[in-house]
Parts: C-alpha cells; structure tokens; sequence
C-alpha cells in the first residue's frame, strides 16, 4: 500500500479483513494530507469566521470578536503539532505495517523504500532507546502475520517489500503552480503553507477561483488579512454559476477586493513584500502584500512512483499526468496479472477525501474478496460474490464505486456555504437528459428568516423527467453542508419525487426548503 493518507488507510483496513498481511507505504505523516494540511486544519480555520458571522446576524447578540492566536492555537491541536503517532497507533492496532520511506515500483509486484527524514528521525529515536527498527520484520520484505510494526530501514539503506497479492496506489495530489514569471522565486504559499501559517499576514493575494482559493481566502479575511482573490473566470466554475455568483458576494461582503477575469502576468517579492501584476478586466494592474497564496488546482502524484516498471501500457504512462485509469474495483488497466490497483486523488477524477474513501472501501473489499481466505467473524458479507478481475462489476454493489459518477459529492466551507450532488444541470443535458430545473430562495424558508436578518441563499434540484427522480442538487448559504446528505440519498437510491414528497421535514428547519422545492415541481 503507497500512501498512508486516508484513502491508503482505508485500503489497508478493508484489505486486511480476510486474512491478508498488509504493509502501508508512508514518506511524509501517517494520516496523510487531509489530517494535516487540508480538510482538518482549513476547517479550524474557516469555522470561527463563520460563527461570528452568523452571530452578528442575530437580533440581541453581542458582536462577537475573533482571537487569531487562539484560532491557530486551536488548529495545532487539530492537527496534534503535526505529530502522527496517534495514526501511527492505529494503524499497528489494526494489524497493519507502518513502512516509513518513499515506495517506488521497481518490478511486478516489487516497492523499493527510500529512507526519508520522518524515517531517520524514526530511526534515530529507537537507536536512542536500544530498539531496533527492524525486530519482527520478515526475511523477504513482506509483511508478516506476526505482530505489527512501525518500520524502517535502521541503516537509511533502501528496503525491498515483496507483494504476494497486490499492491495499491494512493499517494494523492500535489499542487500545480501556474507558468508566471518571478513565481516561484517569490516563494509562494500553497494550501500547506496556508493551513499550517504561524502568523496571520497583514495582507495575502490569492490566486485561484476554486474550492481552497475561496475557502482561505474567506479564512484569511476572517483572520484579520486584507484579501485580495485574483480568479481567472468565475468562482467554483465546475459547479451551479448560481453557487460562485453567491460565494463571491459572500466574500466581498466579508472584506475580501475579488477580482474576477484576472490573470497574474508577473510576481516579485522585494523587501519581504510580494508585487503581483496582473491582467484584468480594465487592463494591466499591481496588488502588493506581505504573501501570495497560489491555489490553480492540484494534479495526481504519478511521478517517480516507478509506474513504468509497472507494465503499464504505452497509452496509459503518457496520460500518467492526468491520473491512472482503473475499472470500479479500483483495478489498474492494462496490467499484465491484475496485481496493479489505485484509489483517490491519483486517479485525477474526482480530488475530494470523502469520495476517496469510498473508492477505498470498494477497493479494498475487492483485494479481501479476491485474494483473502478466512471467513472471519465481523467480515461484512452483503454484496454477492466479488467479480473476477477485469470483470465489470455490478452497479451498486460493495465492489463497484458506482456513485463516482452521478453522486459524487462536494462541499466548500465558505461561511456562505456551497454543497452539491450529482450532475449540474448544465452536465445533465450535456449527458442527453431531459431535466427540468426548480430552485427556492431560503430566505423565504421559515428556518431560514429564524436564522437572522441577513440570511439567504438558494437550493436546486435537477429532475431527470423522463424518470421523475433527482439526478443533481445544489444549495448554496450558510450552513447548508448538513442539509446535503438527504439530497445524497435521494439521488443514490433513486427516490421518485411522488415518493419523497412523503419524507416530511420538520418545521422550522431551513430543511423545509425540499418541501417548497416539490412544491415548485408541482407536487
């Protein structure tokens, strides 16, 4: 297993349920990008703004102020000081091997590991204390079925691990710097440098209209930073336009200068002040601040991973770059002895951990089924019998990661919230659908005029009429994240619309905006 984030994790888990050794691969912290750098601590981050200005909201409610030095301090103990030991234990109590080091592919079958400087300093810490990090490791580099460790090469000698059954892909996403002079020597942040920051900057340009570009930046303004968003188009583009119109009200709102149309031609940093100029609506123009943030999106981690001795086929490394292609078990195409499988952000399709941990549940109950022999008690058993490899599987079944595609969920932490479901409506008629569009405004909502003065927002559902069942939904306003996995529900199980009428929300609960959208159906 390469990659002990939580799409690895999950892999390994599920993996090792029916008699299988596992082995997780890891360079960096145990518990991988989400737990340190991305989805935990960037939500620390975005809550308090997001408190206080749903509190300003509330008739009778004192203006609440925000402690920059409390929130960071709060995030540090979210991300445990970036400390891994707590995964690392988890991982052994589960019977798993902890390999600390870089993994490569270097044959079928075959990961060679790189000492790396968590490993060292692992290394160093068991020398100290008389331990050898190499007690209980198997002769042939293969986990064994003996007591786990947390392993190393004492040494720094690389370490060859011999797969009997499979090796598993999930190493994640990088991010991808835009070709823009002085860039790089301007020393840029990315979403880690933003997440794990010291001290909240007097000044920050984001560059970027996506979901981390928004979300810090409404952190950052939350914080006490002068924002400046520079986005090339429109925000959250790959969602409804109503979601980023909302957004970019939102922030602007919040204090942040949001530029739209906006494309940086050069950057320089002189005298610890970064000098951004850029091309935008009305021509050529300068942003200056202490730091630049640059969130143009991420692209899957496929390089020097030693796909090549794979055997993967010639089509598939040259789009190596767009991600590994793999069938809904989370098997690698092309592969000669289906050993070869991925899950998560390296597959480039769908860049969210939820969704990743989903693709590793299904992966990793298709190596227990296919290659495991025990019949352990607590093993799930629903789901039939596992297909044979290179066999499509059954939609919607525990071996097939069916909901890829038409329920693929997102939600952006904004204090104006966006969460989202499914296709678009302008994805649904690209698909030859017949869809017919209802939206209500939650201000009009009894929950939502409880909610405060100021609250608003807007829910969509996209009907596929020919079946009368939601093939997508959208709502955008704060704290509507909770108010997604109903409408997740709806779509994965393919509820008729006369059916949910029947579900009857509660009132008054901003919820009661699914009654008005049946309503505004017809129904």
């Amino acid at each position: 297993m390469l990659g002990a984030g939580p799409v690895g994790e999950n892999v390994a888990d599920r993996a090792s349920r029916t008699g299988l050794s596992v082995a997780i691969v890891e360079a960096e912290l145990a518990g991988g990008e989400c737990s340190y750098w991305a989805c935990m601590p960037s939500k620390a981050l975005l809550r308090p703004g997001a408190v206080a200005a749903a509190a300003r909201d509330v008739p009778g409610v004192s203006a609440p102020s925000i402690d920059g030095a409390a929130v960071l301090a709060h995030r540090d103990e979210v991300v445990h000081d970036w400390d891994d030991s707590g995964q690392a234990d988890w991982i052994e109590s589960t019977g798993i091997t902890l390999v600390r080091g870089f993994g490569r592919i270097v044959a079928p079958r075959t990961v060679e590991v790189e000492a790396t400087a968590v490993s060292r300093v692992e290394d160093d810490a068991s020398s100290a204390s008389g331990d050898s990090a190499s007690n209980g490791s198997p002769s042939n580099g293969s986990p064994s079925n003996g007591s786990p460790s947390n392993e190393s090469s004492a040494d720094g000698a690389p370490r060859t691990l011999v797969a009997r059954r499979a090796v598993v892909v999930a190493t994640g996403s990088v991010p991808r710097l835009p070709d823009v002079p002085g860039l790089l020597r301007a020393a840029p942040w990315g979403s880690r440098e933003a997440t794990s920051v010291e001290t909240v900057p007097a000044s920050l340009v984001v560059v970027g209209g996506g979901v981390v570009a928004v979300e810090m930046a409404d952190a950052f303004a939350a914080l006490g930073s002068h924002v400046t968003l520079l986005a090339r188009s429109g925000l959250l583009g790959a969602m409804e336009s109503f979601a980023g119109e909302q957004v970019a009200e939102s922030l602007r709102g919040a204090g942040v200068d949001v530029v739209l149309g906006a494309s940086p031609s050069r950057v320089d940093r002189t005298d610890g002040r970064v000098r951004v100029a850029y091309d935008g609506p009305d021509g050529g123009a300068v942003v200056e601040a202490d730091e630049i943030l640059v969130a143009t999106g991420r692209v899957p981690r496929t390089t020097d991973l030693g796909l090549e001795a794979a055997g993967l086929p010639a089509d598939a490394l040259e789009d190596l770059p767009r991600g590994l292609g793999v069938d809904a078990t989370g098997l690698v195409r092309g592969v000669d002895g289906d050993w070869l499988y991925a899950s998560g952000d390296v597959l480039g399709s769908i860049a969210t951990t939820h969704q990743g941990k989903y693709q590793a549940r299904v992966c990793g109950d298709a190596i227990a089924a296919r290659f495991g022999t025990d019949e352990r008690e607590g093993v799930a058993a629903w789901g039939g019998s596992v297909p044979a490899a290179g066999t499509d599987p059954e939609p919607w079944t525990r071996y097939a990661s069916t909901a890829d595609g038409p329920a693929k969920t997102q939600v952006v932490f904004t204090r104006h919230q966006v969460a989202a479901v499914g296709l678009t409506a302008a994805q649904a008629r690209e698909e030859g659908l017949d869809v017919r569009v209802v939206d209500v405004d939650l201000a009009g909502v009894a929950g939502g005029y409880l909610m405060g003065p100021s609250y608003g927002g807007t829910a969509r559902i996209v009907v596929d009429e020919a079946r009368h069942v939601i093939v997508g939904a959208t709502f955008a306003g704060p704290e509507v994240a909770e108010m997604l996995h109903a409408a997740t529900v709806a779509v994965v199980g393919e509820v008729p619309l006369e059916r949910l009428w029947h579900a009857v929300p509660a009132y008054p609960t901003v919820s009661e905006a699914w009654l008005r959208l049946l309503e505004g159906y017809g129904l």
